[in-house]
């Protein structure tokens, strides 16, 4: 059986987007709740400015707080040194870098060039790593920029080559707002498999219009094992016009697992906690997964006249 890896990232790039602040002991059990799961790996916080994005301010308390699951990767998202300096005191696992491809995006993200980010970067990586921590970088606007349009496919492998060869142990391919397509997830996949392994690659995909199940079928398709996703799709980039909506982490093990792809994430659970997350962040959520609930296909009798599939198409419930 095939398999693939699903990463959580809701507790942070989620919530990050959030105009309410979730209450540090909510934050908590909501990672708690994820890490009996299955996940690879989960996103906890970013350490960033309290001023930039508030509603992660509580970093360093949420990460010191939770309970770890064996198996898991706690990782959080580092922009710069002293955000690395903060997550190396709270122990995380990973971390998480990141620049953009574009260099709008990067100047309207990280206020400063793309080869200010490339260097930082480098310099950050080599910490991290003489620390005993894995560096994981994630390169936004992989399939496209808000601002300028089209990214060339050439400069995102430069990149990834360039923070590879510099230590990183992945790179994550980055649909910021939404703007792959099935033919450019395919054809800068291949890309990379020309230039680093590529169970070494995530892809980081947006349901800003609606593809990014087709997007990550066909990454799959093109080799593809790692996958984020976000319960009940929260999330987006607060500097990209647009970005609402990651692809939700259920939608992704739902996708895979009628594939008959082993995941390891237990749907069921996940649904279940996907449920809460309106009350979590005070708002409605528009998840057509959540309502119709998951596909069951039945198992027929061989004396069972009836070829038509009947599979079960009711609603998740709160014991699911």
């Amino acid at each position: 059986m095939s398999r693939v890896f699903i990463n959580e990232v809701a507790p942070r790039d989620g919530l990050q987007m959030e105009s309410c602040f979730v209450p540090t002991e909510d934050k908590i059990a909501f990672v708690d709740a994820l890490s009996d799961c299955g996940f690879a790996a989960i996103e906890v916080t970013a350490f960033v400015s309290a001023k930039a994005i508030p509603a992660l301010a509580d970093a360093e308390a949420v990460l010191a707080r939770i309970r770890r699951q064996a198996g898991v990767r706690y990782t959080a998202l580092v922009p710069n040194r002293r955000g690395l300096e903060r997550a190396l005191e709270g122990r995380v696992d990973e971390v998480n870098l990141v620049m953009s491809s574009s260099e709008a995006h990067n100047q309207a993200n990280l206020r400063m060039s793309r080869a200010t980010s490339e260097a930082l970067l480098l310099e950050l990586i080599a910490q991290a790593r003489d620390a005993g921590v894995a560096s994981q970088v994630s390169l936004s606007t992989a399939f496209g920029c808000p601002f300028e349009g089209d990214v060339a496919h050439a400069e995102v492998l430069r990149l990834a080559e360039r923070m590879v060869k510099g230590g990183a142990a992945g790179i994550t391919l980055c649909d910021t707002t939404g703007m792959a397509d099935p033919a450019s997830v395919r054809s800068l996949v291949r890309g990379a498999a020309g230039v680093l392994p590529l169970e070494r690659v995530t892809l980081h995909l947006h349901d800003t219009r609606g593809l990014a199940l087709a997007n990550a079928l066909a990454g799959f398709e093109a080799g593809i094992t790692r996958f984020d996703g976000s319960c009940a799709g929260l999330g987006g980039c607060p500097y990209a016009p647009g970005a609402s909506g990651n692809v939700g982490s259920e939608a992704l093990a739902h996708l895979f697992r009628s594939m008959g792809v082993e995941t390891g994430v237990d749907l069921d659970r996940m649904l279940h906690i996907a449920t809460g997350v309106p009350a979590l962040v005070h708002r409605e959520l528009s998840n057509p997964l959540l309502r119709a609930g998951p596909l069951r296909k039945p198992s027929h009798s061989k004396h069972d006249g009836d070829n038509h599939d009947h599979a079960d198409r009711s609603p998740a419930h709160a014991g699911a």
